[in-house]
């Protein structure tokens, strides 16, 4: 689990979806959550952030990119529209609302490694 971790953490977010912007592109990496705070602020899309909807923070894929994120260490997943840009902590890919991290039972946790995958786009 730590080479995990240490190599998630090695790569630029940007980096660690460079391929995964087509459909079924797939990377690994870690995944955050937005903590409480943020609700109602304006996302990098325009769009007002709740933390109940199923939504995430990328730095690179366009908005409306859906994603389909797993957790590696348990067989749990979530699908996900990019909303917003982000994370700006070194090492992390993706930041998740607060529903997409209860989906993935990470709500007590920082920040698990995770495999994501673009699933669609909205029109």
């Amino acid at each position: 689990m730590a080479a995990i971790l240490v190599a998630g953490a090695s790569l630029p977010a940007s980096a660690e979806m460079a391929g995964a912007a087509g459909l079924g592109g797939e990377s690994y990496g870690i995944a955050s959550w937005y903590g409480p705070g943020f609700k109602g602020n304006r996302t990098a899309s325009g769009e007002k952030f709740d933390p109940k909807a199923l939504t995430a923070a990328h730095p690179t894929l366009p908005f409306g990119t859906l994603v389909e994120v797993s957790r590696r260490d348990r067989k749990k997943s979530v699908i996900v529209m990019v909303t917003d840009r982000g994370p700006f902590v070194a090492g992390r890919a993706i930041d998740l609302s607060r529903a997409a991290a209860r989906r993935l039972h990470m709500s007590t946790q920082g920040a698990v490694p995770v495999r994501m995958q673009v699933v669609g786009k909205t029109e």
